[in-house]
């Protein structure tokens, strides 16, 4: 079956307009509520036979026929939705989008092409260790939007932890620093609820980066219905919930150890001992999010980008530049050596002579912020994760159920002073 979406006044085309947020004809600019159409007996939902491909019966391919010119569509059988190579027609293959294979809930586009585009290119200007010419003219080769498949569970977090922590005091007695620490035994038992934890649910998006995409926001949430993917590439999903779930439980386990930690305070440190979760599933919604794909040249590769097409937010595989990333430490080591040179001279009732020795400890610690400070900006370049262990729990349905925090014992460590007076 497929499903095109044709004006009810001038019988073009009509595609989801993500800064509107419903169906726009392009031609006349006739525009319907997307969750309403199938209300309205105007619109017409055209049916077409479905056939093997005629490349071969070991062929995954799918045939369908575009309704506006003839011409034959050839899908992968992941496809939900597409548009005709001849003329460009929107179309949305219903057949794959029916019972079980039907989605229960999509988040729908809210960034439009052009914004997306434009939002890349901003993005790729503020990159601090990219190629200068990335980032004066960052070109993308090609856009698309397309509507991947997730998983959204909900999960009940069950189970108890053990912890470790101390608490540290200082004084001094007569010729010694005494540094008394006092252990503790900590325990907890919770009972967590969490909801809507996304996984993606496509073999050919990379985890990471779909991951780090999140979050999406619920309050756009929407019923599914076909018109949201109208002007869209869409894929169902190939990856069932069960595959997936040892994934989510993983993430859910590390919620869990967030929540946990963020009970026990008061303490200088604090570390796990023992650890006894049980993560179940109570429900898993097979969910469509927007995401723009973008795939951008530079020095003859090929560089992939993700936006979240909800949000704005861009994760990606972007180009680094050597030079940059020694252009930046060497920049720390000068700034860090200045100020050690200075440090160590007024320090030293303006000693000239240990202007040298000051500036090579300021320049070897430039040398460490540098690499830490460039690594980090490497990082963030591919993406951060956001989402956080409280951004998918229920907090109304989450407790501990039981808590202690013993103590057990105390060390004692002395460190003897040096005098420094030459007196």
């Amino acid at each position: 079956m497929l499903i095109q979406f044709k004006c009810p006044d001038c019988g073009a085309d009509m595609t989801f307009d993500a800064q509107e947020g419903v169906l726009m004809c392009a031609s006349c600019g006739h525009k319907e509520q997307a969750d309403e159409l199938k209300q309205e007996p105007k619109y017409r939902e055209v049916e077409d036979s479905t056939e093997a491909s005629t490349y071969g019966s070991e062929s995954t391919e799918l045939q369908y026929q575009c309704q506006s010119c003839g011409a034959v569509i050839i899908t992968e059988p992941n496809t939900t939705a597409t548009s005709c190579s001849f003329c460009g027609s929107p179309v949305v293959l219903g057949d794959k989008l029916s019972g079980a294979l039907s989605p229960k809930y999509v988040v729908p586009f809210k960034i439009s092409k052009q914004n997306a585009e434009e939002t890349f290119k901003n993005w790729s200007k503020k990159l601090k260790l990219a190629p200068a010419d990335f980032k004066a003219d960052m070109k993308v080769k090609s856009l698309t939007g397309m509507y991947v498949p997730f998983w959204l569970y909900d999960l009940l977090g069950q189970g108890e932890a053990k912890l470790n922590a101390t608490k540290s005091s200082t004084h001094r007695e007569g010729e010694y620093e005494v540094t008394e620490t006092k252990h503790y035994e900590i325990y907890r038992q919770v009972d967590l609820t969490y909801n809507k934890v996304p996984a993606d649910a496509s073999k050919k998006m990379p985890d990471t980066l779909m991951d780090k995409l999140e979050p999406y926001e619920y309050n756009d949430l929407k019923k599914f219905d076909t018109p949201y993917l109208a002007g869209y590439v869409s894929e169902r999903y190939d990856r069932d919930y069960k595959e997936e779930f040892p994934r989510v439980e993983k993430r859910a386990e590390s919620y869990m150890d967030n929540y946990i930690r963020d009970t026990v305070k008061g303490y200088d440190t604090v570390s796990f001992s023992k650890r006894n979760y049980q993560v179940r599933q109570t429900d898993a919604s097979y969910t469509l999010f927007p995401v723009w794909m973008a795939y951008s040249m530079h020095n003859s590769e090929e560089h992939s980008f993700f936006m979240n097409g909800q949000t704005g937010k861009i994760v990606g595989d972007t180009p680094v530049s050597k030079g940059a990333c020694v252009a930046w430490t060497a920049l720390f080591i000068f700034i860090f050596g200045i100020i050690g040179a200075l440090i160590a001279v007024l320090l030293n009732d303006m000693a000239l002579a240990l202007a040298l020795p000051g500036g090579i400890i300021g320049m070897i610690v430039g040398v460490i912020v540098g690499l830490l400070v460039v690594s980090s900006w490497r990082s963030a370049m591919k993406g951060v994760m956001t989402a956080g262990s409280n951004t998918y729990l229920n907090a109304g349905q989450s407790k501990v159920l039981r808590q202690y925090d013993h103590y057990t014992h105390t060390t004692t460590s002395k460190r003897k002073i040096e005098n420094n007076n030459n007196n």
